[in-house]
């Protein structure tokens, strides 16, 4: 059987690359089966790169994916961006053998402005054609935003239909969170996916207090907010469904990734997503 490969988002490690320095905290991944990753809000200091590159050799973990804004998230934010460190940016690619880009999120500024984010896909398709030339893939990493709808067409259909270099990295929780199909809406970005994101979907326990029923505003605050973002396979999402899908669309790397862990620490998060995927039959994707 054709496989893919299983990796870590290793935003949800930043709190660890900071305690124990990148090196280690890619040792303990290694030691949790993984080797894969997606770096994303790690500072690329060069002392951070060659920490990646280190071990990225010495423990046979393919740095699949870099992070970088096209721009600023806000204008004048601080952070390596596309737009003003092009070179260093590659660099860093070449420096580590990765080779694809991938765009966190829109910058904030322009959220909610169709003609802004039509505007900043038309640029990101642009820098697509310049990466290409590097022999780098860029992406848009999705979340649930992008499934506003104008003139009852998605936003972010609209962004795929308008571009042919630019890819997409789908993230199955927003997808669901957006009230769609995340099996089906994945078959319709076949071959614009080589990146996945494997995050689980969860109804979260619905904690009342004494004298929350007093104030009926304090209770459906609390019932209306009971979504949360759980380990891979403690859910509510057809995973085995997803990844198929995935597969067949083109995707190579499915990474893990959870963006509150609600107090446990995402080393054992990580184990329990790892251990679930494994029973369920993907031990070869690690």
């Amino acid at each position: 059987m054709t496989t893919g490969k299983i990796g870590v988002q290793m935003m949800m490690l930043k709190q660890k690359v900071e305690e124990l320095g990148a090196y280690e905290t890619m040792k303990k991944l290694a030691d949790l089966g993984f080797g894969a990753v997606e770096v994303s809000q790690i500072p690329m200091t060069e002392e951070n790169v060659a920490a990646l590159k280190q071990a990225s050799e010495d423990f046979d973990i393919k740095i699949a994916a870099l992070s970088a804004g096209l721009e600023p998230m806000l204008p004048g934010a601080p952070g390596e961006t596309l737009s003003n460190d092009f070179d260093k940016i590659v660099q860093d690619c070449k420096t580590l053998n990765c080779n694809f880009i991938r765009i966190g999120m829109l910058p904030l500024n322009i959220m909610g402005d169709k003609d802004q984010i039509m505007a900043f896909i038309e640029r990101a398709e642009e820098m697509a054609g310049r990466l290409e030339e590097h022999g780098i893939e860029l992406y848009y990493h999705t979340h649930h935003i992008e499934f506003q709808k104008y003139d009852g067409e998605f936003l972010l259909d609209l962004m795929k239909n308008n571009t042919s270099k630019l890819g997409f990295e789908l993230d199955v929780h927003w997808i669901q969170r957006a009230g769609v199909n995340p099996v089906e809406f994945i078959k319709q970005y076949k071959d614009r996916i080589s990146l996945l994101h494997l995050k689980d979907y969860r109804i979260g326990d619905l904690d009342i207090e004494e004298g929350d029923l007093d104030d009926m505003g304090v209770f459906f605050q609390k019932f209306t907010n009971l979504i949360e973002f759980a380990e891979v396979g403690e859910g509510n999402l057809d995973m085995p469904a997803i990844i198929q899908a995935g597969l067949e669309s083109g995707a190579q790397y499915f990474l893990i990734e959870q963006d509150d862990t609600y107090g446990r620490d995402p080393f054992d998060c990580l184990e329990t997503s790892a251990n679930n995927l494994r029973s369920l039959g993907y031990s070869d994707w690690f």
